[in-house]
């Protein structure tokens, strides 16, 4: 019996199914999933973390990548969860953007892990950048189908510069003297005379030593290719006690723009005066400036204490009014030379992720348009929606042999779509409110066809560096109350 019992406690336990993990990889563009239509989806995710790291432990040798960190959140639809999609957006000097697709080796049988807590998964792999602002945006896979609230998140994550205790590590910061330890010493000699002792560097030879009380009151210079602990003397034309010593390097690799150290002017010591006597006198000296330091801090430390209070005081008040700002509904409208599969759905991915919209496409609402007919249709779509959006093309929009022509490609249907929605905006042009909704997009720089000219009317946006400003425009749409500019040029519509 015992044997038995122990056979079948052997066969529960080979039966316990391994716990998911994750499989990364890069997917610029749309997901597939995002083609198909799905009864059911997963929900959004529950939490959603970024925090730099160090990818090696070598300190010398080392760059600092994203550790972004993730919590699935614990209700049924986990069980529909396929793979998790994160796209970064930096911003400095120039702008970058990259995905990465997460795929779950298992399916989820249970809503947490079988030995307690959430669903939690994390990936490193995203370089950091110096003085870099990142905008971190997840989302799970199937993603909710189109013109419904899709599940996603969204951080943002600001890199610091080379005084970072993990950035000062990159070679750059390395190459302008962060890992760089002078240790600054500096005295008053006389009246106008400052000695100033510092280690000096191998990456560089030359030095600046300034000393700072208000305004700058002393510079000089030093040149020494040993590595060793040197000594300049420097003449000044005012009280230097207590001055800001400034000590500026020109390292080869960095020239003018390395980081520069500092330190702090003191008394030297008096020959024949006891240490004793010298830290009394110097405390003596020291006191009021302590006395007067403290009596600040105090009073920094209350008016702190107030300004927190009234920040979260304030946070609390205004936080139902920023969370519940409702969706935006925008129809698109595109001429037939548009890819669908490229252009519409990453330009409607990118509405409803950046700019918090609802997307309306005759794509997916081929029986509407059947029962009501493309005019009535179109003419309640218009009325329903905040924007129109017209989705035009130039060279890198157009369908390459690669686009299934049947049904990932161009919609047999958008041409006649856009010119009924082409003559709609013509008999609005009399109505300056009625030209408050239409907007012109590009995916690129380009002039608008003769054909199309009086679209010239409406406000147009290039998406490769318009995409701020175009999402402002979408999110002030219905707070937008002033009275439009009336242009005194005449356009002319002619019908398609």
């Amino acid at each position: 019996m015992l044997l038995v019992l122990l056979s079948l406690a052997a066969l529960c336990w080979g039966a316990v199914p391994p716990e998911p993990t994750i499989q990364c990889g890069s997917e610029p563009g749309p997901s597939p999933e995002w083609m198909v239509r799905h009864t059911l989806t997963p929900g959004d995710l529950r939490d959603l973390q970024v925090e730099p790291i160090k990818s090696s432990a070598d300190l010398e040798d080392s760059s600092i990548l994203m550790n972004i960190s993730w919590i699935l959140r614990a209700d049924a639809s986990i069980r529909l969860l396929k793979a998790t999609k994160i796209c970064v957006m930096g911003k400095s000097h120039f702008q970058s953007r990259s995905c990465i697709r997460c795929n779950y080796t298992q399916a989820f049988h249970t809503q947490t892990r079988p030995s307690g807590g959430k669903w939690s998964f994390s990936y490193i792999g995203f370089p950091v950048e110096l003085n870099t602002v990142y905008f971190i945006g997840a989302h799970n896979i199937p993603n909710a189908n189109m013109n419904e609230d899709g599940p996603s998140m969204a951080v943002n994550f600001t890199s610091p510069g080379c005084l970072d205790h993990l950035m000062k590590y990159k070679k750059k910061c390395i190459e302008a003297g962060s890992l760089w330890k002078p240790n600054i010493t500096a005295c008053k000699k006389s009246a106008n005379t400052v000695e100033v002792n510092f280690t000096t560097s191998p990456l560089g030879d030359r030095y600046m030593a300034l000393i700072q009380n208000t305004s700058v009151i002393g510079t000089s210079y030093v040149s020494e290719k040993e590595l060793t602990r040197t000594s300049v003397v420097v003449h000044v034309t005012g009280e230097s006690e207590g001055a800001v010593v400034q000590l500026t390097p020109y390292f080869h690799t960095c020239g003018n723009d390395c980081i520069r150290q500092r330190g702090t002017v003191v008394r030297c010591p008096q020959t024949g005066v006891s240490p004793q006597d010298h830290e009394r006198s110097v405390l003596g000296g020291w006191l009021p400036l302590l006395l007067s330091a403290l009596l600040v801090a105090t009073w920094v430390l209350v008016a702190g204490i107030y300004l927190i209070w009234r920040h979260e005081r304030i946070k609390k008040t205004s936080f139902s009014t920023t969370t519940l700002l409702p969706s935006l509904k925008v129809l698109v409208v595109y001429p037939s030379e548009i890819c669908f599969h490229h252009t519409v759905c990453y330009f409607t991915e990118f509405l409803r992720n950046r700019c918090r919209s609802e997307v309306i496409l005759e794509k997916w609402q081929k029986k509407k348009i059947a029962e009501m007919g493309p005019v009535q249709w179109l003419t309640t779509q218009k009325q329903a929606a905040d924007k129109v959006i017209f989705l035009l093309s130039n060279d890198n929009t157009m369908c390459d042999g690669t686009c299934d022509k049947k049904e990932g490609g161009p919609c047999e249907n958008s041409q006649d779509l856009f010119h009924l929605a082409f003559n709609l905006f013509c008999s609005d042009l009399r109505s300056q409110t009625h030209l408050r909704k239409y907007v012109v997009v590009y995916f690129r720089e380009g002039d608008i066809k003769d054909s199309y000219s009086a679209l010239s009317v409406c406000p147009t946006y290039c998406l490769t560096k318009d995409a701020t400003d175009f999402c402002a425009e979408l999110l002030h749409a219905k707070q937008h109350v002033s009275a439009g500019r009336s242009r005194a040029r005449h356009y002319s519509c002619l019908s398609l």
